[in-house]
């Protein structure tokens, strides 16, 4: 979990830093990440099995998932996997690649090849790379995983959609089409950069935006 002071401590240096994203602050209020603790491995698992996936079917397979674990629906572990196999998770909705992943993250799991407190050691890079081999696990949910479970506070995805959408929407320029014209990575980083050490304070309030109307802010 964030300590509120540090995110209280994030808030002022991103506004004093960025007058857009004061904008956001002033506009979306204390941001609230990393308030609730997410165990590593189930956030792996319902990663894996909400991947290429709408929110409401993700939602509809984990649901099954862990009606056939006899598991809470937000709280895999790998005992939970224990005399599970491959077709009973594919009879799930799942497809054979995410049976596979899933029971091999729980195999790791079980014998400490995956183990949360020695990864929470690691620098950000490292920890990232460490995900990143798992099965199932690619840069994007990688950092995700920084982000969403081991609560770092400095990670910005260059591979997230609606983090680009947003500072596009909010950062560039239009064309004489109307529309806004994409900044490439090299311009993006230049944008993050003032955001250190806070980055992935600074996400949460671009996915607010997301939701909302971002032209109005452009």
């Amino acid at each position: 979990m964030i300590a509120p002071s540090i995110l209280r401590a994030a808030e002022a240096h991103l506004a004093a830093a960025d007058p857009i994203l004061a904008r956001l602050i002033a506009e979306h209020g204390p941001c609230t990440l990393g308030r609730k603790h997410r165990a590593p491995f189930h956030v792996l698992c319902a990663s894996i099995i909400g991947q290429q996936l709408s929110a409401k079917a993700a939602d509809t397979i984990q649901a099954r998932v862990a009606k056939l674990l006899e598991a809470p629906a937000t709280a895999f572990t790998h005992a939970h996997f224990d005399g599970v196999g491959q077709e009973a998770l594919r009879a799930c909705g799942l497809s054979n690649a995410k049976a596979r992943w899933l029971l091999e993250l729980a195999a790791r799991s079980a014998d400490g090849r995956f183990d949360p407190k020695q990864l929470a050691q690691l620098k950000n890079a490292e920890l990232a790379a460490a995900l990143d081999a798992l099965p199932g696990i690619g840069p994007w949910t990688a950092e995700m995983m920084l982000i969403f479970a081991f609560d770092r506070i400095d990670v910005f995805s260059l591979g997230d959609v609606g983090l680009r959408n947003s500072i596009n929407a909010l950062y560039s320029r239009r064309g004489r089409d109307g529309k806004f014209k994409p900044l490439d990575d090299r311009k993006t980083l230049k944008i993050t950069a003032p955001w250190t050490p806070y980055r992935s304070v600074a996400c949460w309030y671009l996915w607010r935006q997301v939701d909302g109307a971002v032209e109005n802010w452009s």
